[in-house]
């Protein structure tokens, strides 16, 4: 019984990663290939490269130009991305920017979403480190708390900080602290997210079978006879009681 619990707990720790991980990559290419329009790349133009009228094919062939659409719409996607992070560094970048944000603030819907859309994107991928700077808060008398900076400053001098809860960290408190009542951590995002991620359990200087809580599993059948042995101590002791009594 033991046995087998340990081993399904491995392997499950170390498959679960993995086939979250490849699942991702499949939506992501499902997504891109299903966003591509064929127009980029008939899979007649392969009949060169793979000659045949089979089923077999024709098949082959429709799989590859997919394959290859999704390349291509990557590529574009990688190089419009480059185009316009070098067009944001200029005058025009500026301009068009602020030329965005007033048209996706006038329309009620689009706006909250474009707006929240854009703060994680810069949450995530902005060049500030203290935008991912991990501290410490005590929120009540001697409780102390995991929070990150945001890089934002109140007008009377707080420091703007994101408190995620554990283990989902999408949802969490903002909150404004005093700056000498925030504990700088010598530690990076890795490990901080590390520890709020796994409810306190996880170690992020130890991976795989190390890392998190340790599985310990009780021999069933051991137990019982442990119970058993105990058992028949308790019924014999009665008798040991009545003989002492007797003499």
């Amino acid at each position: 019984m033991a046995s087998w619990k340990r081993d399904f707990a491995s392997g499950l720790i170390v498959l679960g990663p993995i086939l979250i991980t490849l699942y991702a990559i499949y939506w992501l290419y499902g997504l891109v290939s299903g966003l591509t329009p064929g127009l980029i790349l008939d899979p007649g133009a392969l009949k060169p490269l793979l000659p045949g009228s089979s089923a077999q094919a024709v098949q082959t062939r429709d799989q590859l130009a997919q394959f290859l659409r999704v390349i291509v719409a990557l590529t574009v996607f990688v190089i419009l991305t480059f185009s316009v992070g070098y067009l944001m560094r200029t005058t025009v970048g500026g301009l068009v920017e602020r030329l965005v944000d007033n048209i996706a603030n006038r329309v009620p819907v689009i706006r909250v979403v474009y707006n929240a859309s854009k703060m994680a994107a810069e949450t995530a991928f902005g060049e500030q480190e203290s935008l991912q700077k991990p501290v410490k808060i005590e929120t009540w008398d001697g409780l102390r708390m995991t929070a990150f900076k945001t890089g934002k400053v109140t007008s009377d001098g707080r420091e703007v900080l994101f408190l995620p809860t554990s283990p989902n960290i999408t949802t969490g408190y903002v909150v404004e602290v005093e700056p000498d009542e925030i504990t700088e951590l010598e530690e990076d995002v890795e490990d901080a997210l590390t520890r709020v991620l796994s409810a306190g359990f996880g170690d992020a200087n130890k991976r795989g079978m190390d890392a998190g809580v340790a599985i310990d599993v009780i021999d069933e059948a051991r137990a019982d006879r442990a119970d058993g042995d105990g058992s028949a101590d308790r019924d014999d002791r009665p008798d040991q009681v009545e003989r002492a009594n007797d003499d």
